[in-house]
């Protein structure tokens, strides 16, 4: 330690502190001090891939999360209907140190950034110094300004995020359970018709009909909807009109209704009001209609456009910042590509080979980015891919050989070979025969029943 990093930090008072607070005084071995040092900001898919591409490299690294944890979002979903645990969705970001000598983890959050000095103040208020930076924050719910969205509607962007969605899942189904009433039951209605809600809404249909209803014989069929909520004309827009067509169908199928054409006006506590002026009773409403950077990335003097992504050109440097760079969900490149996983991985592929670049005084790549193609699964044997081939030819699958290439793609995406076996696990019980006949989903924390204690009213505890 030095002594700026003993000194008592006065309230208010940022201290000055330099990497040796963090511990990044440890040499590495075959290389003298001092190494360059690159700070990444975000442990999501960016992150990680800039982290990766820099394993043998000549630097020392310091990611830095607000969380423990790398999520795999796309699963999440599964979490949120109890398919799946929320341990298997997640990786142990300190895990990386197991084959990565030159990263160290530091859970804090990015509060300011000094470019000219370059240095960025954490939460704790310790300022760390950089040769290079990366910025790969990741992004949020994007409620659009809806009134009481924020307020009632559930989001479904991070671990706890999914994990309440499935407690209040089934605090609800056990409330309607001891209802007198045969018409109490669970209403959920999904906003937005991206691969997200899709997903949920037919996650949730076929929870509900495999392994709810013999569940809960005391829960009348029609008294567990699921509805999808879209501003557009049709669902699943990025996807080609024939794999959009199987998609409706099966979500029919499933009993999945489908209210297209007007927006969200209003989010109410047991609604949900359209544009048009229809309201539809919600007993659990999920948003899955868009994200958007967290506020605070206004405060790291970084050029944002209007949506308030980070502003980067085609080898992923920060406009005007030379050696700032950003990636992932939170950035916008000339191309304007989507936020998707992939764009996030090989942007942030692209981020480690330029930093390389620039230690070797090299000419900084652009990123060229592969579009693989996506897909969407609706439930058991049943999704749609595009996967697009060379010469610019697509191919489009549905039914059970899309399901197969999508439980393999996400299989092999997740991080870590223990996330890979529990989730195939978790899946393969889900979905598989004979298993899906006799579905126990992970249930959620429903607040324990106990008695009173004397002279106070029952009340459950949780």
């Amino acid at each position: 330690m030095t002594d700026s990093a003993q000194t008592p930090v006065h309230a208010g008072e940022a201290r000055s502190v330099d990497n040796e607070d963090y511990g990044l005084e440890t040499p590495l071995e075959g290389h003298p001090e001092p190494l360059p040092h690159v700070v990444v900001v975000g442990g999501g898919f960016a992150g990680m891939a800039v982290v990766k591409a820099l394993q043998d490299a000549p630097v020392r690294i310091t990611l830095i999360d607000r969380r423990v944890y790398n999520t795999f979002q796309p699963l999440l979903y599964q979490v949120a209907t109890g398919g799946l645990n929320p341990g298997d969705v997640t990786y142990f970001l300190r895990g990386l140190r197991l084959k990565q000598k030159n990263v160290h983890v530091v859970h804090e959050h990015l509060v300011e950034a000094d470019h000219q000095a370059k240095k960025i103040r954490l939460l704790n208020d310790h300022w760390v110094s950089y040769d290079y930076l990366v910025v790969t924050a990741g992004v949020t719910t994007n409620f659009f300004g809806t009134p009481g969205a924020k307020e009632f509607a559930f989001p479904m962007y991070s671990r706890s995020q999914a994990m309440r969605i499935r407690d209040n899942l089934f605090i609800r189904l056990e409330k309607a359970a001891k209802s007198k009433r045969l018409d109490d039951g669970l209403r959920v209605v999904v906003v937005g018709g991206g691969a997200t809600g899709v997903e949920v809404a037919g996650a949730l249909a076929e929870l509900r009909t495999a392994g709810l209803a013999p569940a809960y014989p005391e829960i009348h069929g029609d008294a567990f909807e699921v509805k999808i909520v879209q501003r557009g004309g049709e669902i699943l827009k990025s996807f080609a009109p024939k794999l959009r067509t199987y998609a409706t169908k099966e979500l029919a199928r499933r009993g999945v209704s489908l209210h297209l054409g007007a927006g969200v006006a209003a989010v109410e506590r047991d609604a949900v009001v359209l544009t048009d002026g229809k309201r539809i009773h919600a007993d659990l409403t999920v948003w899955s209609a868009g994200v958007h950077p967290h506020e605070e990335v206004a405060d790291w003097g970084l050029p944002q456009d209007e949506y308030g992504r980070i502003k980067v050109g085609e080898d992923m440097q920060v406009e005007g910042l030379p050696g700032v760079f950003a990636a992932g969900d939170i950035a916008v490149s000339p191309a304007d590509l989507p936020q998707l996983a992939q764009p996030a991985i090989q942007g942030g592929a692209v981020v480690g080979r330029n930093i390389r670049a620039l230690l070797e005084d090299r000419p900084l790549q652009q990123l060229r980015y592969v579009d693989k193609g996506t897909m969407a699964v609706i439930g058991r044997r049943a999704a749609i891919a595009e996967i697009n081939l060379p010469g610019g030819k697509a191919l489009r699958i549905t039914k059970g050989m899309a399901w197969l290439v999508w439980l393999f793609v996400h299989i092999m995406s997740l991080v870590g070979p223990r996330n890979r076996v529990t989730t195939l696990a978790g899946l393969a019980t889900r979905y598989g025969f004979p298993f899906h006949r006799r579905p126990v989903p992970i249930v959620g924390d429903v607040p324990t029943v106990r008695p009173p204690k004397p002279g106070t009213p029952a009340v459950p505890e949780a």
